[in-house]
């Protein structure tokens, strides 16, 4: 298994600001496919906002996704990790914390994002959930 988080994480980090729709936010996960963007203030992470929490926290309760920003329906205060910290520390901190993902912050920065999917492939490529993870995304298929 690798032992820092640089060697894991996915580079980049995809963000919205805290006032942008749903559905600009949406429209972006779709456009990147990804599931998850960071709600950053400036260069500061504020939140972390996913498909799953439009689902459950805008459209389930009828509220206006183009009304609606990204920074009131996201997880506010994410756990963050360092691109130079364990593998284990973020193991850990899933576990505690029961998320699927953390950014990475480097110097106050956003640089990445380790998710659940990046500790699988790292710890057993054959994994089935490595191996959904690295599958490429259903566009719209039936299920």
């Amino acid at each position: 298994m690798a032992d820092f988080v640089r060697e894991v994480m996915t580079p980049g980090v995809v963000a919205v600001r805290p006032d942008a729709s749903l559905v600009e936010a949406a429209q972006l996960m779709r456009a990147q496919d990804i599931g998850d963007v960071v709600v950053a203030d400036g260069q500061r992470i504020v939140g972390v906002l996913t498909d799953r929490d439009i689902t459950v926290r805008a459209v389930a309760e009828g509220v206006d996704p183009l009304t609606v920003s990204a920074g009131s329906v996201c997880t506010p205060d994410p756990v963050m990790v360092a691109p130079d910290d364990p593998v284990e520390a973020a193991v850990a901190l899933m576990r505690t914390h029961a998320v699927r993902r953390l950014p990475v912050v480097e110097n106050g920065l956003p640089v990445g994002v380790v998710t659940l999917g990046d500790l699988a492939e790292a710890e057993d490529p054959d994994s089935a959930l490595a191996e959904i993870s690295r599958a490429e995304p259903d566009d719209g298929g039936t299920v």
